[in-house]
This record gives structure tokens, sequence and C-alpha cells, in this order.
């Protein structure tokens, strides 16, 4: 999952959600350096992303992004995902997705002081260019598949996976509906612990 679900199941505890947002920042037990509500969004980011990349319905969406992008169609997969949370919205929160964004960018806003530098980087990046909401359109995922491109390590391409998300739409988002009320169930058991 990328951003806006990892912020979204994260719930209404501002340090869960801080956590989560940083957490691809934070190497091993660095974690340690925070709060220990932000240390459990952190870690609740690297269970999000254990359970995604070894559910079997997300394996069938990458399966099919493979052969065109290798390694890369995990990260590309988890770009479309948030496509399909923003829009789809108004079924997982009462809030719109403008609301919701605006509160999030506030609560980052307030705290990123306290990011890695990584972290304190891609925050002005996503306030610039409004990405939580920007991942409703086909214009905002393209903007994210470009960036994802060029700061990938070898040739990814995909900057063209856009074309992919347009050519298997319907696939994609029945798969993305069948997941994530799995992962929510499973997020819901951890916050519990």
């Amino acid at each position: 999952m990328n951003f806006l679900s990892h912020l979204y199941l994260s719930g209404d505890s501002e340090g869960l959600l801080i956590g989560n947002f940083i957490a691809d920042s934070v190497k091993g037990s660095t974690f340690n350096n925070f709060s220990p509500e932000v240390q459990k969004g952190i870690l609740l980011h690297r269970k999000i992303d254990s359970f995604t990349d070894a559910h079997p319905i997300v394996e069938i969406s990458k399966k099919r992004l493979r052969p065109k992008y290798k390694k890369y169609s995990s990260v590309i997969i988890d770009i479309y995902y948030d496509h399909y949370l923003a829009v789809n919205w108004e079924n997982y929160s009462d809030k719109s997705l403008d609301e919701y964004t605006r509160d999030v960018y506030t609560l980052i806003e307030k705290h990123k002081h306290t990011f890695p530098l990584k972290s304190q980087l891609f925050t002005k990046y996503m306030l610039e260019y409004n990405i939580l909401s920007a991942y409703a359109h086909f214009e905002g995922i393209e903007r994210v598949l470009q960036g994802m491109s060029r700061r990938a390590s070898f040739v990814s391409n995909m900057e063209n996976a856009i074309h992919d998300l347009k050519e298997h739409y319907p696939l994609f988002e029945n798969e993305f509906k069948a997941f994530f009320p799995e992962l929510q169930k499973f997020i819901n058991t951890q916050i519990q612990i």
C-alpha cells in the first residue's frame, strides 16, 4: 500500500499516523528513537507491507505487471491500490477525501520538524502537488509513477504503468475491493494489541 492507504489505516491516532507516514525513512531499530505511539505506527506500517506483499490477491495483481515491470510491479500495485481507495473513498470514510487530506496535511505540517530528512523532503513534494487527493485522478497517478520512475535505481519503465492501469482497470479494481477489507480486518487485530 502507498501513502493514502497507510495513513487511512492509522485511524484517528496522531502517533500511529505520523509513524506510518515516516516508516519508510526509518531503518532497522532506529524506530526506538521515537515516542512509543510513533514507534507503533512505524511497526504498523511494516506489518501492513508484510501482509500486503504476501497476500494472494495482491500477487494476482502483481503477476499481471511482472513481465513488463519486474520487481517494480509491487510498487506500481501499491500506487494503483491507493488510486482505488481514493476513487471509492466514500465507501471508507464519512469525511470527503479533500477534507481528510486537509486534516492529514495539517497534522503532518505540525510534526514535520521531527521527521527524518527523507520524510521532510517528501512532505514538501506531497503538499506542493496535493498527492493524497491526486491519487483519485489518472493525471495524479501518472505524476506519481513518473516521479517513482525518476527515483528508481534501475530502468523501471514505471512511467508507462498508467497505460496498464487503464487497460486492466476493472480487474485491478476488483482485486483491490476483494483485498482491502481483508487488510482492514488484519489491521483491526493489530491495533488492538
